[in-house]
């Protein structure tokens, strides 16, 4: 691959190193420091003139942080005159505020969608974004990944003859029925309430999930207080086998260790669009790597391809 240069942040480098390897070029240096005040200064440390460059950042805790830096990268890749700026941003954590449902707050999503169109984003590369009105939030290209089939895959090795995908609410119910239908399984899902960050209700469940096995589906696992919610449900509906999925694997707040303890689930499965440290290595839990599907993305985008094949 000609005139590419891929740069990362200090969010996910192992990430980044991975997708490299995938399109056989290097990850080339760069350098983050922080002055005394706080501030942070950002150098891209290979040339960037006229090439096609990439910069790989999810906005993972400290988000803040990682978004200010993600900032810079772009500022600096600007002012070394690159023909075209993609940000491959796999995990978009302002995208959960999208929407006003209260007097007088901000709408974060839109607000960080346009601070990476003015620092230089020329196109945006994303996976499974908590809504699908968060894409229209961006005022540039944006290339809108999932990780359906890589889950699915995962999962199409069992007996999945007496299985139903669930989601926990309405809001993931289209992207639940996408992965009942790769599978071939039926969907239910979740009637919840959110009344606060942890505090969850479902009501309800709707569909038939009496006496099958339960693959619950969620686009991301936080503090777990949904997925905990619907798990007491589902066991009031004498369900089997229980299995976890989501793309982002978050888990703060203990939240893996409170799945962990649940003896009636047998295994909790994410992709590494976020970095999952070394102190969250527990048994129940697999970590599926999208590398290989972002770094298809970059060559067909960087290639004129059409990137919504991918989805076929």
């Amino acid at each position: 691959m000609r005139d590419i240069a891929i740069f990362s942040g200090s969010a996910h480098v192992e990430l980044a190193e991975e997708i490299c390897q995938y399109l056989s070029v290097p990850l080339l240096p760069s350098r983050t420091s922080r002055f005394a005040n706080d501030c942070l200064e950002v150098q891209l440390q290979a040339n960037c003139r006229e090439r096609d460059v990439y910069l790989i950042q999810p906005l993972v805790p400290p988000v803040q942080d990682n978004l200010v830096e993600l900032l810079l990268l772009l500022d600096a890749a600007r002012g070394a005159s690159a023909a075209r700026t993609t940000v491959v941003m796999p995990h978009y954590a302002y995208a959960r505020s999208d929407k006003k449902d209260a007097p007088r707050i901000s709408i974060g999503g839109r607000l960080v969608a346009d601070l990476l169109s003015t620092a230089g984003a020329g196109r945006v590369l994303t996976m499974t974004l908590h809504s699908p009105q968060v894409h229209g939030f961006f005022s540039v290209p944006v290339d809108h990944l999932h990780a359906l089939r890589e889950l699915a895959a995962h999962f199409q090795p069992n007996d999945l003859s007496n299985t139903v995908v669930v989601s926990p609410d309405l809001g993931n119910a289209k992207a639940a029925t996408a992965f009942a239908r790769i599978l071939g399984v039926p969907v239910a899902a979740g009637a919840k309430q959110r009344f606060s960050d942890d505090k969850v209700v479902i009501t309800d469940i709707i569909g038939d999930v009496r006496g099958r096995d339960v693959i619950v589906l969620d686009d991301e696992i936080a503090k777990g207080s949904t997925i905990l919610e619907l798990l007491d449900r589902l066991r009031e509906r004498d369900v089997g086998q229980i299995r976890v999925a989501c793309t982002h694997g978050l888990f703060s707040s203990g939240a893996l260790d409170k799945l962990q303890a649940q003896d009636d689930v047998l295994e909790v499965v994410c992709t590494n669009t976020v970095p999952i440290g070394k102190d969250k290595h527990v048994p129940k839990l697999t970590v599926l790597s999208i590398a290989p599907a972002l770094a298809e993305a970059i060559r067909r985008i960087h290639n004129g391809e059409s990137v919504s094949s991918l989805f076929h």
